[in-house]
C-alpha cells in the first residue's frame, strides 16, 4: 500500500484482469452449454438374449475302460476262497455306447442306442462280458404329460425303479440289462405317478443278435409320490415274473411264477437336515420249480439305511448304518420254497462291491463312511458282515444257482445245505474313490478284501482244501459325450 493506504496500481490492474478472465470463462462455458443443448438421453438396456431353441436331435455316447483283477474269488464260485485253486482273473473290459435321439414334437420322441462290449484276458469261456456289437435300446415315447397325463414308452429300453434292488440296469456289467417292454405312465402331478408295464428281459449273447427270453414275462404296477409324506419319496409296487417251460434252453431260469409286493420310503435331499434314510420291504408268493419239483413260494426281504452328514466339517463326512435281510429256506423237503427271489436287481455295491453274495438267504449289517475332500473327489469305505439268514439253506452268489459241493476228486469247497457248519460267512472291506476330472470324464479306483468266516472255512476243510482270503482291485475311466 502507499502512504494513503491504497493498494498499488499494479495490484489493482491484476485484480481487474483476473476478474475479467473469470467472467469471460463463465460466459464462454454458458455459451457452450447453450449451443450444446440438453444432455443426451441414456440408452435403454439391451433386451435379454432369446433362449436357444432345443434341438430336435440328440447325439451322444459313452466310452468306458476298466482293468479288473480278482484273486481267489469271483470267477468260479465253487472255488472261492480255496487256497491254491485256479480262481484268479486279470482282465481289461471295454464298452462303447452310441445313441441318436429325435424329438420332432413334444409328444413324440424316438431313441436308438448301440453297444459294443469286449473283454481281454478273461479265463471264463465263454465270457459273460463279451458281446461285440448289438442293439442296446430302441424305443418310441408317445405323449406330453403337460397336456395329457398318459405317456407310453415302447420298445427295447432300460428300466430303473427305486434303488434298483428289484428292477435295475446292472450297469457295472459290461453288457448291462435291458427289456423289450411297454411302459404306460399316468402322471397324477409332477411329483406323483403310476407305471404299468410288461416286458421280457433281453439275454446278451455273443454269437447272435440279442433277443428277449420269450419264456420269461415280467409285468408290474409301480407307484411313486413325493406328496404323501413331506420330504419323503413314498413308493409301492406289485411285480409278477412268470417263467415258462423252455426258459432254460434260452439261458434263463427254471419254471416259476413269482409275485412280489412291497414298499419303499426314502428321504429327499436335505429334507431332514443332516439326517437321511431309506427303507424297503418286499414279500413274495407263488410257485418255483418245474412239474413234480414245484414248491410253494413264501419269502420276504427287508433293507434299511440311516445316515448323518457333518456338513460344516472338512470333507463333509457322512456316516451310515445299514442292514439287508433276505429269507432263506429252512427245510428242503417240506414242499415250500422260502428263499427270496431277487428278480432283476442291480447287485453291485449294494451287498459288497466284490459281488460275492446276493439278496438271497442273507443277513448283512453294514457300516459306511463317505468323504468328499474336494468337490470332484468322493471316497467311500464300506465294511459289511455276512450271515446265512437260515443256516439250513445254501450260500448264494450274486447270480445263478447256489454254491454247491465241488466235483469228487477236485480241490474245492463242499458248499451246500450244511447246517452244522455255522452261519457266519465272513466280512468284506471295500474302498472306492471317484474323481470327476471334468463334467464328461470320470476316473475310479477301488479295492476290496474278503475275510472268510466259519461257514466258508468249514465247507472248504470238508472238501479237503485250505482257506484263504480274497482280493479285488479295479481302475476305470468313463468318458461321456
Amino acid at each position: 500500500m502507499n502512504d494513503a493506504g491504497e493498494p498499488p496500481i499494479h495490484t489493482i490492474q491484476m485484480t481487474t484482469a483476473t476478474t475479467s478472465l473469470l467472467l469471460f470463462s463463465a460466459l464462454a462455458l454458458s455459451a457452450q452449454a447453450a449451443f450444446a443443448g440438453p444432455p443426451a438421453p441414456v440408452p435403454p438396456p439391451l433386451p435379454p438374449a432369446a433362449p436357444e431353441e432345443e434341438s430336435e436331435w440328440d447325439f451322444g455316447g459313452q466310452i468306458r475302460i476298466r482293468y479288473e483283477r480278482k484273486d481267489d474269488a469271483g470267477t468260479f464260485p465253487g472255488l472261492d476262497f480255496v487256497r491254491g485253486a485256479e480262481n484268479d482273473n486279470d482282465a481289461f473290459l471295454f464298452r462303447e455306447k452310441l445313441h441318436v435321439g429325435w424329438k420332432p414334437e413334444k409328444w413324440l420322441a424316438l431313441f436308438v442306442e448301440g453297444r459294443g462290449s469286449q473283454i481281454e484276458g478273461d479265463v471264463r469261456d465263454p465270457s459273460p462280458e463279451q458281446d461285440a456289437v448289438d442293439l442296446q435300446q430302441a424305443h418310441i415315447k408317445l405323449g406330453d404329460p403337460e397336456r395329457f397325463p398318459l405317456t407310453l414308452t415302447a420298445g427295447r429300453q432300460e428300466m430303473v425303479y427305486g434303488d434298483q434292488r428289484f428292477i435295475g440296469i446292472g450297469d457295472w456289467s459290461n453288457t448291462g440289462r435291458v427289456f423289450d417292454a411297454a411302459v404306460l405312465r399316468y402322471s397324477l402331478t409332477k411329483k406323483s405317478w403310476i407305471d404299468l408295464f410288461t416286458g421280457r428281459v433281453v439275454l446278451p449273447k455273443e454269437d447272435r443278435f440279442n433277443e428277449s427270453n420269450k419264456h420269461d414275462q415280467f409285468s408290474g404296477v409301480y407307484a411313486s409320490s413325493q406328496e404323501l409324506w413331506e420330504g419323503v419319496e413314498t413308493q409301492a409296487f406289485f411285480l409278477a415274473r412268470n417263467v415258462g417251460e423252455g426258459s432254460l434252453l434260452e439261458g434263463g431260469p427254471t419254471q416259476r411264477d413269482v409275485y412280489t409286493y412291497g414298499t419303499r420310503l426314502k428321504s429327499l435331499p436335505d429334507a431332514f437336515g443332516a439326517f437321511d434314510f431309506a427303507f424297503e420291504a418286499a414279500g413274495q408268493f407263488g410257485e418255483v420249480g418245474p412239474g413234480a419239483l414245484e414248491k410253494d413260494l413264501r419269502a420276504f426281504a427287508i433293507t434299511g439305511t440311516a445316515g448323518y452328514t457333518l456338513k460344516e466339517t472338512w470333507a463333509t463326512p457322512r456316516f451310515a448304518l445299514g442292514y439287508d435281510y433276505a429269507s432263506g429256506d429252512s427245510d428242503a423237503g417240506d414242499g415250500r420254497h422260502e428263499t427270496f427271489e431277487p428278480l432283476f436287481g442291480t447287485n453291485h455295491s449294494l451287498y459288497g462291491s466284490m459281488d460275492l453274495v446276493g439278496l438271497r438267504n442273507l443277513s448283512s449289517p453294514r457300516l459306511s463312511i463317505v468323504l468328499k475332500p474336494t468337490k470332484k473327489l468322493t471316497v467311500t469305505t464300506d465294511y459289511l458282515a455276512f450271515w446265512l439268514a437260515d443256516k439250513n439253506d445254501s450260500l448264494y452268489p450274486e447270480s445263478g444257482g447256489a454254491r454247491v459241493a465241488s466235483a469228487p476228486g477236485r480241490l474245492g469247497a463242499n458248499y451246500g445245505r450244511n447246517g452244522d457248519r455255522g452261519s457266519f460267512v465272513g466280512s468284506e472291506l471295500d474302498i472306492v474313490a471317484k474323481y470327476a476330472v471334468t463334467k464328461e470324464f470320470e476316473a475310479q479306483l477301488g479295492y476290496g478284501h474278503f475275510f472268510p468266516g466259519e461257514y466258508v472255512k468249514n465247507s472248504i476243510s470238508a472238501g479237503g482244501g485250505e482257506t484263504t482270503g480274497a482280493d479285488w482291485v479295479y481302475a476305470q475311466v468313463t468318458y461321456r459325450f
